[in-house]
């Protein structure tokens, strides 16, 4: 299933290798382009939103366009633990402020609750062994009284090369003898498959599973600047090819194909974009395609390690 991320509708600025060098719109102009992905994805068949308050004006547009829908199958997920200081300036040096505590993710909420009823997963955004969000008792025991009060999922994303060990760690989190997190949405493309070692136990345990970066911040398109992803490249390309669709639409099919029951993220940020990404339920890769394609996976601490010098552009 495809659902709409929109971080790249909230602020025009991303980690990522962008073509587009339209980077700093007018807000006026940028909302506008917002509110038609919005509204292109919800008539073409998409219900699931994912948004957060890092996001720059993401939660405010999605609140605002929400409410011109009497829809209860819309489905929206939002986060907590980032804030948003660009500000829409390019030059920004720092985009966003990480901080983990009881008080913001009580502040945070106070914004987010305004989705309720559609508000289906509230997650702990970048969850990290270093913060120490997993240990911390107070926000968990809050986390899980909204979760009863609310009725809505706990979950968190994760970012890093050690995905894994914070997915195995917040499995064991239990609040009054209940196991607090039900969803996790994780970082999983065709270079990055280091989901795959966990993901039969998730979906055992039924949890949801959402896919973030399946197109690697743009790295799956050829590139002079990673000689080393060119047999990738041609692979790719000639697939995109044989299927007649574009190179994204091979990378969402990769993801769904392997990952049993997950929702895959478009970061699609304009209708073009996401008209492409739809095309994934037009297509079927063979067993044989799909086994080509994981063989170009990388080590997660080479990938990751690559992904922090990508610029905010």
């Amino acid at each position: 299933m495809l659902g709409l991320g929109t971080a790249a509708l909230g602020r025009p600025q991303y980690i990522n290798i962008r073509t587009d060098k339209n980077v700093n719109p007018h807000l006026e102009a940028f909302k506008q382009n917002s509110f038609n992905v919005l509204e292109h994805a919800y008539q073409l068949g998409i219900r699931y939103f994912d948004t957060a308050p890092g996001y720059g004006l993401a939660e405010d547009l999605l609140l605002e366009w929400l409410q011109t829908k009497n829809d209860p199958t819309i489905q929206i997920a939002t986060k907590w633990g980032y804030t948003y200081v660009a500000n829409f300036d390019a030059n920004a040096k720092v985009h966003e402020v990480k901080e983990h505590s009881l008080e913001k993710l009580k502040e945070q909420w106070e914004v987010s609750n305004a989705f309720l009823p559609h508000l289906k997963i509230y997650q702990i955004h970048s969850a990290t062994l270093e913060t120490g969000i997993l240990n911390n008792t107070d926000v968990l025991k809050h986390l899980a009284f909204l979760k009863n009060e609310y009725n809505t999922q706990i979950g968190i994303t994760t970012t890093g090369s050690n995905q894994l060990e914070v997915i195995k760690k917040a499995l064991d989190v239990s609040v009054e003898g209940k196991q607090l997190f039900d969803g996790f949405q994780i970082t999983y493309n065709i270079l990055d498959q280091s989901l795959e070692a966990i993901a039969k136990e998730l979906v055992q345990q039924d949890k949801k599973i959402i896919i973030k970066e399946a197109v690697a911040n743009g790295r799956i398109f050829r590139n002079s600047k990673y000689p080393e992803y060119a047999k990738l490249y041609d692979t790719l390309e000639a697939l995109a090819t044989k299927h007649q669709v574009g190179l994204d639409v091979i990378a969402l099919k990769f993801c769904e194909q392997n990952i049993q029951k997950s929702i895959i993220l478009s970061g699609a940020s304009n209708t073009e974009q996401l008209k492409s990404n739809l095309q994934v339920d037009t297509i079927t890769l063979s067993e044989e395609e799909i086994n080509l394609l994981k063989t170009f996976k990388v080590d997660p601490t080479e990938y990751w390690q690559e992904r922090k010098q990508l610029a905010w552009n």
